[in-house]
């Protein structure tokens, strides 16, 4: 078997792009996997054109010694836009492999250990401004058998905090777990914004509503900065989804960074990498977590590893989306009691539909997060997964 060919298809999602990856090759077994790359992806579809020159002509189910010269060849290494075109091709690759095979891709790392996985929403909150309106969203969410949700509460702060707004902050963190009640877990993420003092400070404020962590408290750049918050908090600390390959989460958890470790599948190196990460971490007896807010390929793929890591502990997932994400592949998810359960098709399980993605072509989307524009994330019209 021979690849033939390499594509990406970028989706207009409103509040981002979604890109997807698909591997062709001639014997008529194709793979589809996810990169997207919030805001970056003109220069994410350069780095999978170099990719694929590199490609054609190779056989995709020799996935580790493929991705492992990606990485040594490119010379400048890491980095978001190179990890994710190399995750988005790894991943596409292993769907090839289990189609080719008949299994699905948990088979080939593994087997199961589970055949469901907890999950927490994220975008339930899409719209709310006020605190209350954060408590009336986060009711109708637990109403729909949701059991765990994540949001930033914190506005528009960056590296400081007001006392006046991180008041208004734990008056919607305090809205919500009065609308949910205690047995209802809550995610705080802090989206890498604040400085050391400021992110202790916080930490310490929200240990009364007994968050499940406080995610990314400071930027993702220096993790001596980070462990400094996580020495000082009294709730735990979770982060990764901006660090790429295992020497990085080598360095995270051999300094004692973080409580929970959130690689991205679509970042962080694809399937492989992401299960190596979770060994390393399963050594130091800490929670694997994934960020997972992208499109439906990414949630397939992080569903494979749900189902084969044994230190796998939560699964995040968006709670509604644009309308025609049905349409974009067949994915079909089947959630209850707060449980969602993990597919047993071939490969990732699901397929792209070409003519579908190309309905809704790149839109230009900015960052809202220091625009007081965080929770418009959804267009008026969407379709609840509850």
């Amino acid at each position: 078997m021979k690849i033939t060919d390499i594509k990406a298809f970028v989706v207009d999602c409103f509040r981002t792009n979604w890109v997807f990856i698909k591997v062709y090759t001639d014997e008529n077994i194709d793979g589809v996997g996810e990169a997207t790359l919030e805001y970056k992806e003109k220069a994410l579809l350069g780095a999978v054109e170099h990719a694929k020159e590199a490609l054609v002509g190779k056989d995709p189910m020799r996935i580790e010694e493929n991705m492992h010269n990606l990485y040594r060849d490119a010379y400048w290494r890491g980095g978001a836009v190179l990890m994710s075109a190399i995750s988005g091709i790894e991943t596409a690759c292993w769907d090839i492999k289990g189609k080719a095979l008949g299994v699905p891709v948990y088979e080939l790392l593994g087997g199961k250990l589970r055949d469901s996985v907890r999950i927490y929403v994220n975008g339930w909150f899409s719209g709310a401004k006020t605190p209350e309106e954060f408590g009336k969203k986060a009711a109708e969410a637990v109403k729909r058998g949701v059991t765990a949700m994540k949001w930033d509460p914190f506005g528009k702060s960056f590296l400081e905090i007001s006392n006046a707004d991180l008041q208004t902050a734990l008056e919607c963190i305090d809205e919500v777990r009065k609308a949910v009640g205690s047995k209802v877990d809550l995610l705080i993420e802090g989206h890498g914004r604040f400085d050391v003092p400021t992110a202790i400070k916080i930490a310490r404020e929200i240990e009364q509503f007994k968050p499940t962590f406080f995610e990314e408290p400071v930027p993702p750049d220096d993790l001596a900065s980070l462990k400094r918050v996580r020495d000082n908090s009294p709730v735990a600390i979770s982060a990764g989804e901006r660090l790429y390959g295992i020497r990085s989460f080598k360095d995270l958890l051999s300094l004692g960074a973080a409580d929970y470790i959130q690689p991205d599948v679509s970042h962080a190196g694809g399937i492989l990498e992401l299960k190596k990460i979770a060994a390393m971490a399963e050594a130091y007896y800490i929670p694997f977590a994934p960020h997972n807010p992208s499109g439906p390929v990414a949630n397939a793929a992080t569903l494979q590893l749900a189902a084969c890591c044994l230190n796998f502990s939560i699964l995040e997932i968006m709670y509604s989306d644009v309308t025609y994400r049905k349409d974009i592949t067949d994915e079909s998810l089947c959630f209850r009691d707060g449980m969602i359960e993990i597919p047993g098709k071939p490969g990732l399980g699901l397929t792209l539909n070409e003519e579908e993605c190309i309905k809704h072509p790149y839109q230009v989307h900015t960052l809202r997060h220091y625009t007081g524009a965080l929770t418009d994330i959804r267009p008026p019209k969407t379709e609840f997964y509850f």
